[in-house]
């Protein structure tokens, strides 16, 4: 078994479950959509894309490349509520909440892709 695999699968995976987490319910009632969980998927896919960065395969690249993705979606993410909390004089809306909510969606994507990625590269694995 190779450890750097088992980290390396055990983040993407991470990443994937804590946005899921955080994506699902009303898209635009702040109740529902914990702020702590947008920041845990933010750290964990840059932990991911920082352990994709060592991988010189074509595989490697299109992984760090949804890796990026998704760390842009999720950043995104970020700034939108920390501009509707600090800067809007209106407060975390139902609007902010949905497009916060929709960018991590997109960073959901770029996950999914990530994680089917892994699991081709994880099948197609030929023991020598």
């Amino acid at each position: 078994m190779n450890l750097e695999k088992v980290v390396f699968g055990f983040f993407v995976l991470l990443a994937a479950t804590i946005n899921f987490g955080f994506f699902i319910g009303d898209i635009d009632d702040p109740a529902v959509h914990n702020v702590y969980e947008l920041f845990a998927a933010l750290v964990v896919s840059l932990i991911a894309t920082v352990l994709k960065f060592g991988d010189r395969t074509q595989i490697g690249a299109v992984h760090l490349a949804t890796s990026l993705v998704a760390d842009l979606q999720l950043i995104a993410a970020t700034i939108t509520w920390a501009w509707a909390v600090h800067v809007s004089a209106e407060g975390l809306t139902a609007t902010a909440t949905a497009s916060m909510v929709s960018l991590s969606g997109g960073a959901l994507v770029a996950n999914m892709v990530s994680v089917v990625l892994l699991v081709i590269e994880t099948v197609s694995f030929q023991r020598h």
